[in-house]
């Protein structure tokens, strides 16, 4: 379940004059800007975007960009952008790293539907010139390249059917891969990429029963590569997105200087979806509330937009 709390009815044109006022003059009035994009859903958003340009000739991205600073700045951006041409942001920005930040990659190739992931490819295409494979291939090398680039490209079956017969070989080669620290075979990266999920689900129940441990534990040792971590957060997104967010969010804040990178991304990105979900796992796993965790390790602006996505007024 979502945490943002939108109104059923409101006026594009109210909010986007209210908006321009917040922006006009010397200094901006965050607390204004906070107080209707933090209470708008994307529907609502883009018709804000829309009376905002037809009213004032600019765009209200540039103007806000212009405005904002910082991780609020930040926040804001992404939160108003389309969610396509959001994850297609997020997506460039992670390949364009001195080092491809290939978690981002393979959480949006293996949490967002089929026709989700087909949909920011076009986005991202139509605003880099480039397609995703493309970019992804020229900045990563090897079993990191063949993986995320295979992910990236499936479209996955997206219905319930279950193959048991399936789930029972499929589980075995993954074992046997597993044990013999194969994990570059080129079947380990066909089942990841292609299967659906539920029969993928169906395969990773079959590895527990079979073998007395779960696929994720079982395939993280001291020695683990890049490629085996890519491998285990491919698994952990597609066996339970909401456990994988909980675990980004607790490192987010618990690691030695806040990583806001990643606290802005999975609020921003889950907070229409299942951040209420995500919020209650992080409860039972820490024993505080998650916007008290995050109220704690951020400040100002950025605080009051993030508690407020997280459904709590500052």
């Amino acid at each position: 379940m979502a945490t943002l709390i939108a109104p059923c009815h409101f006026s594009a044109n109210e909010d986007a004059e209210a908006l321009y006022k917040a922006c006009k003059g010397w200094g901006t009035d965050e607390k204004a800007v906070i107080s209707i994009l933090a209470h708008r859903n994307a529907a609502q958003r883009y018709e804000i975007r829309l009376a905002y340009e037809g009213l004032y000739h600019e765009d209200l991205i540039k103007r806000l960009e212009s405005e904002l600073s910082g991780d609020f700045e930040k926040a804001v951006y992404r939160w108003i952008l389309d969610p396509t041409d959001r994850y297609a942001v997020l997506a460039h920005v992670a390949i364009m790293k001195s080092e491809t930040d290939y978690n981002v990659i393979v959480e949006i190739s293996s949490t967002l539907s089929p026709e989700e992931l087909l949909a920011v490819r076009r986005a991202y295409q139509l605003r880099y010139k480039h397609s995703l494979e493309e970019d992804l291939a020229a900045h990563t090398t090897g079993d990191i390249r063949k993986l995320l680039v295979a992910l990236v490209t499936t479209y996955r079956y997206d219905g319930g059917e279950i193959n048991a017969k399936v789930a029972k070989l499929e589980a075995d080669i993954l074992h046997d891969a597993i044990k013999d620290k194969a994990f570059n075979h080129e079947e380990v990266i066909r089942i990841l990429s292609t299967r659906s999920k539920t029969q993928l689900m169906a395969t990773f129940n079959r590895y527990r029963d079979d073998h007395g441990i779960s696929i994720s534990k079982n395939l993280l040792d001291d020695g683990a590569d890049d490629f085996q971590k890519a491998l285990h957060v491919v698994i952990r997104c597609l066996n339970d997105p909401k456990k994988y967010f909980e675990k980004v969010l607790r490192q987010a804040i618990k690691r030695a200087g806040t990583d806001e990178d990643a606290l802005t991304r999975v609020i921003v990105t889950r907070a229409e979806r299942d951040l209420k979900d995500i919020k209650e796992l992080y409860y039972k796993k820490n024993s505080v509330h998650l916007e008290h965790a995050v109220a704690k390790e951020t400040s100002g602006d950025y605080k009051a937009f993030l508690v407020t996505l997280l459904g709590q007024e500052d």
